[in-house]
């Protein structure tokens, strides 16, 4: 089986992808972000006019991007559980590595799945945080 999923839970992808892809009994996660769907809201995101960034709240964006994560999953017939590999892309690892590792390990207490946790310059959209997720799927 190789089949794209398009979730209806799940803040709308910026370009031309799935919010997951099938392949046998793995689940790969396109690049999920704590966007909100339907809109172009940002939990914990402040921009000025222009749309650039001027303030934001790590923590929010933490709990919204693994509640996008968690829909997706569910809505594939996965669950949280099943994460075996997750990598994690920060805009600013220095200031925001401990609030996020630390809300991340609330999340992940009981599954521990693989993780890489990389800085990069920017995203996409006006985000701080971004997770790429491989999960099993029965």
């Amino acid at each position: 089986m190789n089949k794209a999923i398009h979730s209806t839970k799940a803040p709308e992808p910026v370009g031309l992808y799935p919010h997951a892809r099938r392949v046998g009994n793995l689940l790969f996660l396109s690049g999920v972000g704590p966007r909100v769907r339907g809109s172009k809201e940002i939990p914990g995101v402040t921009l000025d006019p222009h749309g650039e960034i001027i303030g934001y709240d790590i923590a929010a964006q933490c709990h919204s991007v693994f509640d996008n994560v968690r829909n997706i999953l569910e809505e594939c017939g996965s669950g949280w559980e099943h994460l075996v590999d997750v990598t994690v892309f920060l805009t600013n690892m220095k200031a925001d590595f401990a609030t996020y590792n630390s809300i991340y390990a609330d999340y992940f207490r009981d599954n521990q799945p693989a993780r890489t946790t990389v800085e990069v310059l920017s995203l996409p959209t006006p985000i701080a945080i971004e997770l790429k997720c491989i999960a099993t799927i029965d």
